[in-house]
This record gives C-alpha cells, structure tokens and sequence, in this order.
C-alpha cells in the first residue's frame, strides 16, 4: 500500500511500538518473580523495540503522527511499569520509582499539550535519558539474575539514569512554558484569492 493512500496509524514502525506495549505484560510478570534468564532476555527484547521502531520508521519513511505520539506513551509507560515491578521486588528503592513517577506527572500535566501541538519534540537529552533508564534497568535485572554483585554499580548508573530524567523533565517543562502559543482558530494565514 502507498503511503499516500495508508492511514497515518497503519506503518511496521507503529506495530512495533504496539509490540513494545504488548510485551509490558509479560515482562513485568517475570520480573515480578525474581528476575531469571527468560525475564532478562525477555526484557533485552522489549527495549529494543524502541530502538527498532525509530530505524524502521527512518529507513522506510514510514514517520507519522500516531507514532510521535504512541512512542514516547510507549516508553513512559513501559518504563514505569518495570521500575515498579524491580521496586516490588526490593531491587530499587521505593525513592527512585517516586522522583521517575513524580517527573513523569509533572511532563504529562505541564508539558503535554505543547508536545502534541507539535511546539516541542523529544529532545537529545531526553534521547540519552531513556536509553540510560532503559539499559540500567535491563543491567540491574541481568545483575540479579546472574552476578548480584554488581548491583551496586548498577544502582549507581540506574541514580544517574534518574539524576537525567528529572534534568530532561524539567528542560520539557521549561521548553514547553517557552514554545509560542497556537494561534486561534481562525486566526491563520490569510488565504490566498
């Protein structure tokens, strides 16, 4: 099907992002159970779907609206759901899920309507954030599983992956506050006669 006659939502990007929601469930489940050799690969594929999406979507121009949207919902929520999950289950301090949940309300309530207005985009930062949380937690659970004693060292990197989310939430926040309002309805470009 052409892109042009393909809905916006109907890419393989998109429905790897799906898979990366759908895989949540799973994911969470094992870990809640002690992380094992199943969660931790199982976790390895989950994050990364979000790497793949991104070069899938770059590589077959298949970029769109939904998946600007779905995506970073995608990480959030998956993020969120695991660091709650390795929380429950006494590997993380219950003070890191609270700062990663707390930055994400503040992002959601200030800065959200900006960022679906399209007046800001992820940015670096943000970028390197999430890759930071994402390998840290898959590190933390690869150390439970198999070398408890580097969880120190993977707790240390997890803080400064935590340190980034609140820097990269605030500079959202901030961008947000400063980005131009939307015009009115109505008050667009004249139109051409």
């Amino acid at each position: 099907m052409s892109s042009a006659r393909r809905p916006d939502w109907a890419t393989l990007p998109n429905a790897v992002t799906l898979v990366r929601l759908v895989l949540l469930v799973p994911v969470c489940v094992l870990l809640a159970g002690g992380p094992d050799t199943v969660a931790v690969v199982l976790l390895l594929l989950w994050a990364s779907t979000d790497w793949v999406d991104g070069v899938l979507a770059r590589a077959l121009n298949q970029t769109s609206r939904t998946g600007e949207i779905i995506d970073p919902i995608a990480d959030r929520l998956g993020l969120g759901a695991i660091v709650l999950t390795i929380t429950l289950t006494g590997l993380l301090p219950w003070l890191a899920l609270v700062v990663i949940v707390v930055s994400d309300v503040a992002v959601a309530l200030l800065a959200s309507r900006a960022a679906l207005g399209r007046r800001i985009s992820v940015s670096a930062l943000g970028k390197v954030r999430t890759f930071v949380l994402m390998a840290a937690v898959l590190l933390l659970a690869a150390a439970a599983a198999w070398v408890p004693g580097l969880l120190p060292a993977v707790q240390a990197l997890l803080w400064a992956g935590v340190a980034m989310h609140v820097v990269a939430s605030a500079d959202y926040v901030l961008r947000a506050r400063r980005a131009p309002r939307a015009a009115p309805a109505g008050e667009g470009p004249p139109s051409p006669r």
